[in-house]
């Protein structure tokens, strides 16, 4: 992978060294992997999650010894980043033909965390992981907006529209499909276009004040519809503005109002053992950060499930 670009990553999540062209005996008994996708190409607001990746892996090395205090494990020795995709600048379409065949390269081989850009690159992530996995997936989804609008300021298709896309293209179950921590403006047909699908919509406005053992309802009626939905293969995708600005300023399109960290920590510990299959984490902007505390947010999410995820298969 070229590192000519700027914003491009030079040193890896963890502490990892950059293995992107490493042979396969390099990184064997690599369960996960790590990429970046240095894309802002669709964004509405301000431009920067270019940077994410790179500041995100920088964040992170804060982390230490990275041996988490719940889950007690570390993923360290079952992590391989694989560095920066190579990406087109500029052209949404010709993103997403670019992206979908790295995608589905690396999910035939890992589990994989992608470190966006922007949130445009989740509808091509769904449907690498629609066409792998050969059916409809469950998602959920951490936003301060709904994402479910059917046009992009008068263009077809952005960062404000993928869920809508991927309902419509059936590419997730929409029964098993989740939001939490909406709270923009918009139209009720787009607020609660999710709810009338089948799906949850658990609002910020729902959520405040609830904390640490008061989310547990939340975390049992997430289990519950995934349950019901017979625990089909769940991707989670986790833009950062569902944090309250207070706590995640570094973002393009920031949202007063929403969720704090603690209770985004409270719930993905909540959920470490469903059927996750994959995650993204997008929208970090790094030049409206403030004393990193975004990065490190996106860090400790990323890490977070990451802990989970290997405690869950140790248990197994």
């Amino acid at each position: 992978m070229n590192h000519a670009f700027s914003y491009l990553s030079a040193g890896g999540f963890l502490g990892l060294p950059i293995t992107p062209d490493a042979p396969p005996s390099a990184i064997s008994g690599k369960a996960f992997a790590i990429a970046g996708v240095n894309w802002d190409g669709s964004v509405t607001n301000r431009p920067g999650a270019r940077f994410g990746p790179g500041a995100i892996r920088q964040a992170s090395r804060m982390l230490c010894d990275a041996t988490h205090p719940l889950f007690d494990t570390t993923p360290l020795g079952s992590l391989a980043d694989l560095g920066d995709l190579m990406l087109p600048n500029t052209g949404l379409e010709a993103l997403r033909a670019a992206l979908m065949p790295q995608a589905e390269a690396l999910i035939g081989k890992y589990q994989m965390v992608w470190m966006g850009g922007d949130h445009s690159i989740t509808l091509p992530l769904l449907r690498a992981y629609r066409d792998h996995f050969g059916r409809p997936l469950a998602c959920i989804h951490f936003d301060a907006h709904c994402d479910t609008w059917t046009d992009h300021f008068g263009e077809p298709s952005g960062h404000g529209t993928w869920v809508h896309e991927a309902f419509t293209e059936g590419l997730v179950i929409p029964e098993a499909f989740v939001q939490v921590g909406i709270r923009s403006s918009g139209v009720r047909e787009a607020r609660e276009y999710v709810n009338d699908k089948g799906g949850r919509i658990y609002t910020a406005r729902e959520l405040r004040g609830q904390d640490g053992r008061a989310l547990q309802g939340v975390i049992d009626e997430v289990r519950t519809r995934m349950a019901n939905n017979g625990n089909p293969p769940l991707y989670l995708t986790f833009d950062i503005d569902a944090l309250d600005p207070a706590f995640a300023p570094g973002t393009g399109t920031p949202e007063p109002g929403g969720l704090t960290s603690s209770q985004a920590m409270t719930l993905l510990e909540g959920w470490y053992d469903l059927n996750w299959i994959g995650m993204d984490c997008t929208e970090v902007a790094p030049p409206y950060d403030h004393a990193e505390l975004t990065s490190n947010a996106a860090a400790t999410i990323i890490w977070t499930w990451l802990c989970g995820r290997i405690n869950a298969q140790t248990r197994s």
